[in-house]
């Protein structure tokens, strides 16, 4: 999955428009136009599609986070030059506010298990013995799972935004 489909997926979950993506930015002290939001939602089949880089989708879900749970007091945390699913998971988790327990219903509402021990060994440091790596498919089913307890068990984001 590149940035631009989790975001993507992300705007169709949360039933986020235009307003609400750019303010979402905005949360995370990045200015962001109508135009290069729109650019980022595109397919890149597109001619007007614009790769979104891996501090961008940072910056989003560091606002999405400060949306969600309000801004903390002090110094925001900065937005990471380099991504992997495991951030990006996490930022998620964050947001959200979920627990083990939340994150496994949802894993199994698209129809993906997972252990526990699986589990936290996503959101260990990166240096720790137990740390494991995401996968992409447990992020795609992670989202897929929140798309069905958000949305219902509705049509692809991607194929929703091409009859749009």
């Amino acid at each position: 999955m590149t940035n631009n489909d989790i975001l993507r997926r992300i705007r169709f979950i949360f039933d986020l428009s235009d307003s609400q993506m750019i303010d979402t930015f905005a949360k995370a002290d990045f200015v962001a136009s109508r135009e290069q939001v729109s650019a980022w939602l595109k397919t890149d089949d597109k001619p007007d599609f614009k790769e979104l880089s891996d501090k961008q989708l940072a910056t989003f879900l560091n606002g999405f986070i400060n949306k969600r749970r309000g801004k903390k007091d002090g110094v925001q945390p900065e937005a990471e030059d380099r991504l992997n699913n495991n951030i990006i998971f996490r930022k998620l988790k964050i947001a959200l506010d979920f627990k083990e327990e939340n994150i496994l219903e949802v894993m199994q509402l698209a129809g993906f298990a997972i252990s526990k021990h699986e589990l936290s060994a996503l959101f260990r440091r990166q240096d720790h013995h137990n740390y494991r790596e995401c996968q992409t498919q447990i992020l795609r089913n992670f989202l897929k799972g929140l798309q069905i307890k958000l949305r219902g068990n509705l049509a692809d984001p991607e194929q929703a935004d091409e009859k749009s």
